[in-house]
């Protein structure tokens, strides 16, 4: 087996591994990559630039539909398709591998296993088709020797870990070939009626996609719909679907599945009643890419999500995402995971927010020093906006996640429709603003937004939360007339100011 030196090594090329590498070899480290399939990953190719690519048309022609004055529209379905195709490179990953190169990152691929300490093995055979690595092979023989059992890559200082997530499908849809989020990305046609069990993110924006580009669409919720934010964000994102001439459904379950071959499939509900379509998604929840990865080689469970310390350094402790075999709970030394892995924000910013500090992290104490920087917003300053119609965007923690936090709050809500730059965006226009604040230190800790073009807002709020800036300071930020953004007037306002 061939060996090559690197000071990091990452498993992953999505967003979160090639900024680590990146950060890395800014830094004056080597660093080599390890991908099996599209380098990009998820997030180019079958998640955030393709389901984006679908839905800003959704919600422009949502938006013209809604001024008066405004005519033409309706949704060409085949050009949209074919703009996402170009937002997701048709699926070719050249010029993401140009990059790498560019950036002095090798790139092996294969499928990367650990193999011990700073170690890791690449199957099929890897040869780097980007970046250089050291002269010589850890034995110190000559480099380029390859064979067909494969590279083993050694790692100086670091290894990480950025394999990301993939779809879970619960029991009921294993037998009948359900679409994952991949598909439902990727798809060149709309079914003539599509399923969707799962009222997250990924059930909810699907389903405005796709029904607005000609699939008949019922939406199946366990619960409520976006169930982790505040209630309205839901209560919206559910009248939009049903405006747009979905059918959802609440508080029910899928119990049973069948599919005659690549006929209609049948789900039985928990309340008796039957929904048959021509494709059905399982929109339920993600699971770590960390199965058949080595993990056990470390003192961790193979599948599990990583626990890690605030400079992405892998830890066991008690968290039940993860556990160590040998009951540990202090870091791994060499050991690094960002991103989906570690279960602490599932979203690409937040992914490669943490391989910067991560890299960082490396960097530092390769050099002997304790980083200076370390992650202080995956846990209470997590930004996110959902694409839906209308759109959601959320920052900070909920009232209730601040509840538990133990942090003494007061909420502050507000009719968007009362804005003046609201009601000049859209006719009618229907929203809700809800301001979370800690009481004890006068600074807001948590907003979410619902309402058309909201989405373009809310890092205003995540500026607000990271900085900590108190409100009396706050309130001097005039918001500019006549836009959306007066809902910041209003919310201080409506708190006392």
């Amino acid at each position: 087996m061939a060996r090559q030196v690197y000071d990091v090594v990452v498993l992953g090329a999505g967003p979160t591994g090639e900024n680590v590498a990146d950060r890395a070899v800014r830094g004056g480290l080597s660093a080599a990559i390890v991908e099996p399939e599209l380098v990009g990953g998820e997030c180019s190719y079958w998640a955030c630039m393709p389901s984006k690519a679908l839905l800003r048309p959704v919600a422009a022609a949502s938006e013209a539909g809604h001024l008066l004055g405004v005519a033409g529209t309706r949704l060409d379905a085949a050009d949209v398709l074919k703009r996402r195709d170009s937002f997701a490179s048709h699926w070719e990953d050249d010029g993401q591998v140009q990059w790498l190169e560019h950036a002095k990152i090798a790139l092996y691929r294969g499928h990367g296993r650990l193999a011990g300490e700073r170690r890791v093995t690449v199957s099929p055979a890897g040869v780097p088709s980007a970046g250089t690595a050291d002269e010589n092979d850890a034995d110190g023989n000559d480099a380029d020797g390859n064979d067909d059992a494969g590279t083993e890559l050694i790692a100086r200082h670091a290894v990480v870990i950025a394999t990301g997530s993939s779809a879970v499908i619960p029991p009921p849809l294993k037998d009948v070939n359900p679409w994952t989020s991949r598909d439902a990305t990727s798809a060149h046609a709309a079914p003539g009626r599509l399923a969707i069990v799962g009222g997250g993110v990924a059930g909810c924006e699907m389903a405005a996609a796709w029904q607005a580009l000609g699939a008949q669409v019922t939406l199946i919720a366990r619960g409520g719909l976006l169930e982790r934010l505040p209630e309205f964000a839901g209560d919206l994102v559910a009248a939009g679907l049903r405006d747009a001439g979905a059918d959802v459904r609440c508080g029910t379950s899928v119990t049973e599945a069948g599919r005659n071959c690549t006929g209609p499939v049948t789900l039985t509900l928990d309340d008796g009643t039957r929904v048959e379509a021509d494709e059905v998604l399982a929109a339920t929840g993600r699971a770590p890419r960390t199965a058949g990865i080595g993990l056990e080689t470390a003192g961790l469970e193979p599948g599990s999500w990583l626990s890690v310390d605030d400079t992405l350094r892998v830890i066991g402790g008690n968290d039940n995402r993860s556990s160590r075999t040998d009951g540990g709970d202090s870091p791994v030394p060499w050991l690094y995971a960002c991103g989906d892995v570690n279960h602490l924000a599932l979203l690409t910013h937040m992914g490669k927010y943490q391989a910067r500090i991560c890299g960082d992290a490396i960097v530092a104490r390769a050099s002997g020093r304790e980083p200076a920087v370390t992650d202080r917003s995956s846990k209470a300053c997590v930004p996110q906006v959902i694409f839906t119609v209308p759109e959601v965007a959320a920052a900070g923690l909920t009232e209730g996640r601040a509840r538990e936090a133990g942090i003494r709050t007061r909420v502050v809500t507000l009719d968007l429709g009362n804005v003046a730059g609201a009601a000049l965006f859209a006719d009618g226009y229907t929203g809700t603003a809800q301001m979370v604040v800690d009481e004890d230190r006068k600074v807001i800790v948590g907003m979410t937004l619902a309402g058309p073009g909201v989405g373009e807002l809310i890092h205003a709020a995540t500026v607000a939360i990271a900085g900590q800036v108190p409100l009396e300071a706050l309130w001097h930020a005039v918001p500019s007339y006549p836009t959306i953004s007066e809902l910041w007037l209003r919310l201080l306002e409506a708190y006392g100011l």
